[in-house]
């Protein structure tokens, strides 16, 4: 009877995959000519984490049932284009969707000392990089600002649902590492670099590069036993900071091979990403060390209002 229970548990996702075609709508940042798109996921329950035969397998992994409530996920990873809009005030405005909003009144990222890319491309689509989990915070607390809407970074729990798309497969594309190269930008053929976003086949749900090209932050806190703290009653779970490091990260990069880039991986932020940042204490900002680290942007499908979003921030970014 448990294997009969089991094997409908993984087919079941199958089937939802097959019927469900998320709502995708465009955006455009207000003041400016910069759009991106949201994809709507349904709510309902998803098996998350890797069976013991899957290779690459953590010790930490194990299949959970995890139930979240619907939520819109970017269609891609968060561009330069998008994040240069934040990070310098002159291409910033007043302009907004709600009243009230200040353009000089944002905090914004120090200028970085060097280019922390390395020469890779940055307008015209490609991921923003770079960054630490608290400054891609600081651009969803913007972009709330901004819209009105309520913008953080994805839980792990929703960032491998909308990976997965249905799927219950090593990665969304099925369990052949081979098939990679259509899908994802890894070591094999990235030439040491992201690229620009959207130029793979999507997964089943019409999302981009979640495997490969940029790993991407979630909300939450790394934690070892993230998988034993979960049971069948686990509800749109995340693991709330306590300190600056370490955060969770999903999708592997560029510099991977397929076996990182499963849907079941995950990484944890490091200290060393700030190694050469001359500044005391390192920067809130930048990872000098960390090209190959970007995200991707929630948006709740409820409001909530200015002083909810900030005491929400407030929880969540540990600088």
């Amino acid at each position: 009877m448990k294997k009969i229970c089991l094997i409908l548990l993984m087919v079941l996702p199958l089937v939802l995959s097959a019927q469900i075609k998320p709502v995708v709508k465009q955006e455009i940042i207000p003041g400016s000519t910069v759009g991106y798109k949201m994809a709507l996921i349904p709510g309902g329950k998803f098996i998350m984490g890797s069976p013991e035969t899957e290779k690459g397998r953590g010790a930490d992994e194990g299949l959970h049932e995890v139930t979240l409530d619907s939520f819109w996920i970017g269609v891609c990873e968060v561009t330069f284009d998008e994040f240069f809009l934040f990070q310098f005030r002159s291409s910033d405005s007043d302009v907004s969707a709600v009243s009230g909003f200040s353009a000089d009144a944002v905090a914004r990222p120090s200028p970085p000392y060097y280019d922390f890319t390395y020469g890779r491309g940055k307008a015209g689509g490609y991921p923003a990089t770079t960054m630490t989990q608290q400054a891609a915070l600081r651009y969803c607390q913007w972009l709330s600002d901004k819209t009105g809407d309520f913008y953080r970074l994805p839980t792990e729990a929703e960032w491998e649902c909308a990976c997965r798309a249905g799927t219950i497969t090593a990665w969304s594309w099925g369990n052949n590492p081979e098939e990679a190269n259509e899908y994802a930008w890894f070591y094999d053929n990235s030439s040491g670099s992201y690229q620009k976003t959207g130029t793979k086949k999507p997964n089943p749900w019409g999302l981009y590069d979640m495997h490969g090209n940029a790993m991407e932050y979630c909300l939450d806190s790394y934690t070892t036993d993230y998988f034993s703290r979960l049971d069948s009653s686990s509800a749109n779970p995340a693991i709330a900071p306590v300190k600056k490091y370490s955060r969770t990260l999903k999708g592997g990069c560029f510099e991977d091979y397929p076996e990182a880039l499963r849907s079941a991986a995950r990484r944890k932020s490091d200290p060393k990403w700030q190694a050469r940042d001359p500044q005391i204490p390192k920067s809130k900002w930048w990872n000098p060390e960390s090209p190959f680290a970007g995200f991707r942007i929630v948006k709740e499908v409820g409001r909530k209002s200015k002083s909810e979003r900030d005491a929400f921030f407030e929880k969540w970014i540990r600088d």
